[in-house]
C-alpha cells in the first residue's frame, strides 16, 4: 500500500456532517464486494472519511466501533490484499490518534486448530476463488468457511447448498430462513451461529422484536419448536403427527414446500453447529468473544500457535510419540487384515444384524467423562429455546430402550428422499446429493504420513458408526468393523459431537487420532456433520412420506 493511502486513512476530507457514519459503513460495505478494484479503493475511502468523521466529532463512539470492528475483520480475513492492507492501515493511522482500536481474541479461525495451519497466504488459485465468492456473496469470510477451506472440493459444494438455502428463491421468506437457522443452533447453544444469524436476520428487514425470544415471534415459527427439538436431539421420534399438526388448515398452518424448507433448513444448521462446535471454531472478529480493546500482551501468546501440525499437541515425551505411532501402525494393519477377511468369508444377515445391536447398544455408553462437560459458550440462548432440558438420550445399563432400529434399505436417501424434497423443493435434493456424495467419497489416499492408503474402509466405519447412534442400520454392513477401526477416543469424540455438540472440549478433539494431520480431523467433522444431516432428513422426510400417504 502505498504511503500516501496510508497517511490518508484518517487523513482525507472530513466526512460530511450530513452523511452519518452508519450510512458511509453500509455504502462501504455493498462496494467492498466487487471484483473491480477502483470500486474496493473507493468503499476503503468512504470507511476512511467516515472514521475520520467519527474522530473529529464528539461522542460518535457508538458510531466508530462498528466501523473499527468491519476494519479489524478486514485486515484479517478479506480474499483481497488491497482491502487487507489498507484496513490495517486505517486501523494503525487510528491508534497513532491514541485512540483505542480493536484486537483479536486468539489467534486463527479455530482454537483446536494452530493458526498456521489455516492462512489466507500461501492458498492455491481454486480455494482463493471460493473464499472471493464467499466474500462476494456475503461480505464476509467467516471462520467456519476458513476451516472448511482445508477442503476446498467439499466448501465449495456446502457453500452451493446453503447459498441457495438462504439467498435464493424459495418458499420461506428470508427473515424466517435466518430465524429458523438461529432456533436450530440454539438448541445446541451455539452463539457463533445465532450470532452471525441475528445479524442476518436485521439485515434482510426482520424486527428486532422478535429477538426478545420465542413468546414475541409469531405462532406460526413458535409451533416449529416441536420438531425443531426432536430433529436436534432425538430424531426417530418424530411422526406423521408431527406433520399433519403443522399443515393443519389455519391461519399459522405450513404449506408442504415450506416445511421441507424449514426442515431442510434445522436439519442443517443442526449439523452445522456440531461442526463449529467440534473443530472449535472461533467468533468472527466482529462478534461477541472475537475482539477486545485491551492493547496485547507481548508475553501473550496463544497457546494454538505453538502446537505442531499434527492433530496432537506436543507433550514433549517421546514415549507418547512412540506409542501414538504404534497405535497408527495397528490401525494401517487392522483394514489390511479385515480387507482380506471380506475377500475370504463374509459375516451371515443374522451376524450382520446381531454386530449391529451390540454395537448399537454399546454406543449408547460411549459418553464424555464428567469433568469435560464444561460447556465452550457462555452466552445465554434459552430465549430461542423452548423445553431446554430436552437432549439426546443416553440409556443406562439397566436395559432402557434403545432408539427403535430404522433399516436404511426400507427408506433410503438415494430411492425416497432425494425425489421428495426435489419434487416439493427444486434443485435442493440435487444439491443435497451432492454434497452428500463429495464428503463420502472425499480422499487423498493419506494418512498421516502415509500415501497411497485406501481409506474408503475408515470413512465408511465412520460414517456408519454416526448413523447407528441414531439407530440407523446397513443390512450389507459388518458393524464388527466399526469395533475393529474406530479406538475409542474416536468413538467419544463422534458420539459427543454427533449427539451434544455442546460439550466438546479441546482435550476430546487431541485424544484421538494423534498422529494425524488437522486436515483430517477436519474431515471427520465433514464426515460427522453431513452424515448426522442424512440421518435427521430420513427420518423427517420419511414421516412426512407417510403423512403424504
Amino acid at each position: 500500500m502505498e504511503q500516501e493511502e496510508e497517511g490518508q486513512g484518517c487523513g482525507g476530507a472530513a466526512l460530511a456532517p450530513q452523511v452519518p457514519a452508519t450510512c458511509e459503513l453500509r455504502k462501504c460495505a455493498e462496494l467492498l464486494q466487487s471484483r473491480q478494484r477502483e470500486r474496493r479503493t473507493a468503499a476503503m475511502d468512504g470507511a476512511a472519511r467516515a472514521v475520520r468523521g467519527c474522530l473529529e466529532q464528539e461522542g460518535a463512539q457508538a458510531e466508530l466501533q462498528p466501523l473499527l470492528l468491519l476494519l479489524l475483520r478486514l485486515s484479517r480475513s478479506c480474499p483481497f490484499a488491497d482491502i487487507r492492507d489498507r484496513s490495517a492501515g486505517i486501523l494503525r493511522a487510528v491508534q497513532d490518534q491514541n485512540v483505542k482500536i480493536p484486537h483479536p481474541i486468539g489467534q486463527g479461525p479455530s482454537s483446536f486448530i494452530p493458526v498456521k495451519e489455516i492462512l489466507l497466504e500461501g492458498q492455491d488459485d481454486a480455494e482463493r476463488q471460493l473464499f472471493i465468492e464467499a466474500f462476494m456473496s456475503t461480505g464476509r469470510v467467516d471462520n467456519v468457511t476458513m476451516v472448511m477451506g482445508l477442503h476446498p472440493r467439499y466448501l465449495e459444494s456446502f457453500w452451493k447448498t446453503q447459498y441457495y438455502l438462504l439467498q435464493m428463491d424459495g418458499p420461506l421468506p428470508y427473515h424466517y430462513r435466518h430465524y429458523i437457522a438461529l432456533m436450530a443452533a440454539a438448541r445446541h447453544q451455539c452463539a457463533y451461529l445465532v450470532g452471525l444469524h441475528i445479524s442476518e436476520f436485521l439485515q434482510v428487514g426482520g424486527s428486532p422484536e422478535w429477538l426478545n425470544g420465542l413468546n414475541s415471534v409469531p405462532q406460526k415459527l413458535k409451533n416449529l419448536g416441536e420438531i425443531n427439538k426432536i430433529l436436534a436431539h432425538r430424531p426417530w421420534l418424530i411422526t406423521k403427527e408431527h406433520i399433519e399438526e403443522l399443515l393443519r388448515a389455519g391461519e399459522n398452518s405450513w404449506s408442504l414446500a415450506e416445511l421441507i424448507h424449514a426442515v431442510v433448513l434445522l436439519t442443517h444448521y443442526h449439523s452445522l453447529a456440531s461442526f463449529v462446535l467440534g473443530c472449535g471454531v472461533r467468533p468472527d472478529l466482529d462478534q461477541d468473544g472475537g475482539f477486545t480493546f485491551r492493547p496485547p500482551s507481548p508475553r501473550n501468546c496463544d497457546s494454538d500457535s505453538s502446537c505442531s501440525s499434527s492433530g496432537s499437541e506436543d507433550t514433549g515425551t517421546a514415549s507418547t510419540s512412540r506409542e501414538d505411532l504404534r497405535e497408527l501402525e495397528v490401525l494401517m494393519e487392522k483394514m489390511r487384515l479385515l480387507q482380506e477377511g471380506r475377500q475370504s468369508e463374509e459375516a451371515s444377515q443374522e451376524e450382520k444384524a446381531s454386530r449391529f445391536e451390540n454395537e448399537k447398544r454399546e454406543s449408547l455408553l460411549v459418553a464424555p467423562a464428567a469433568d469435560d462437560n464444561e460447556l465452550l459458550s457462555s452466552a445465554n440462548l434459552s430465549c430461542f429455546v423452548e423445553d431446554a432440558d430436552f437432549g439426546y438420550k443416553d440409556f443406562s445399563r439397566r436395559g432402557e430402550q434403545t432408539p427403535p432400529t430404522f433399516r436404511a434399505q426400507d427408506y433410503t436417501w438415494e430411492d425416497h428422499g432425494y425425489s421428495l424434497i426435489n419434487r416439493l423443493y427444486p434443485e435442493v435434493g440435487q444439491l443435497l446429493d451432492e454434497k452428500f456424495q463429495v464428503v463420502y467419497n472425499l480422499t487423498y489416499n493419506t494418512m498421516a504420513m502415509h500415501c497411497e492408503v485406501d481409506t474408503s474402509m475408515l470413512r465408511r466405519a465412520i460414517w456408519n458408526y454416526i448413523h447407528c447412534v441414531f439407530g440407523i442400520r446397513y443390512d450389507d454392513y459388518d458393524y464388527g468393523e466399526v469395533n475393529q477401526l474406530l479406538e475409542r477416543s474416536l468413538k467419544i469424540y463422534i458420539k459427543t459431537v454427533a449427539c451434544y455438540p455442546e460439550k466438546t472440549t479441546k482435550r476430546m478433539y487431541v485424544c484421538f487420532w494423534r498422529h494425524f494431520r488437522h486436515s483430517e480431523k477436519v474431515h471427520v467433522n465433514l464426515l460427522l456433520l453431513e452424515a448426522r444431516m442424512q440421518a435427521a432428513l430420513l427420518y423427517a422426510l420419511r414421516a412426512i412420506t407417510w403423512y403424504m400417504t
